[in-house]
């Protein structure tokens, strides 16, 4: 399991301690987690004015949506986006996708 610092579970206090002067080893014993998951998280969350919380949550789930999104047809997300603006809950198309033997998508994945 990738343990990722989210602004709830500590990224606000990650930028805090950053800002304090803190190194990354004394950081992660703050946090109570490895040194490099410090390191991962500043490496893959870093913007143009540095690691910023927010940020690096909307980095990380954009990242998340990417890698689901790409396991799914294009051809299968075209179909479901016509299916969400003639109002059809994301259950109903995750159930009428199953009946119709076609790839299946999770109803949370449909936003």
């Amino acid at each position: 399991m990738i343990l990722r610092i989210t602004e709830e579970r500590g990224g606000r206090h990650l930028y805090g301690l950053m800002k304090a002067g803190l190194n990354q080893t004394r950081i992660a014993a703050d946090l109570a987690c490895h040194k490099s998951t410090i390191s991962r998280e500043l490496r893959r969350n870093r913007g143009e004015k540095g690691y910023r919380p927010y940020q690096a949550d909307e980095l990380a789930y954009s990242r998340q949506c990417e890698a689901y999104r790409s396991r799914i047809a294009w051809e299968t997300w075209q179909e479901v986006e016509r299916l969400l603006r003639q109002q059809w809950s994301p259950e109903q198309i995750s159930g009428l996708l199953k009946l119709e033997h076609q790839p299946t998508v999770s109803h949370e994945s449909i936003r």
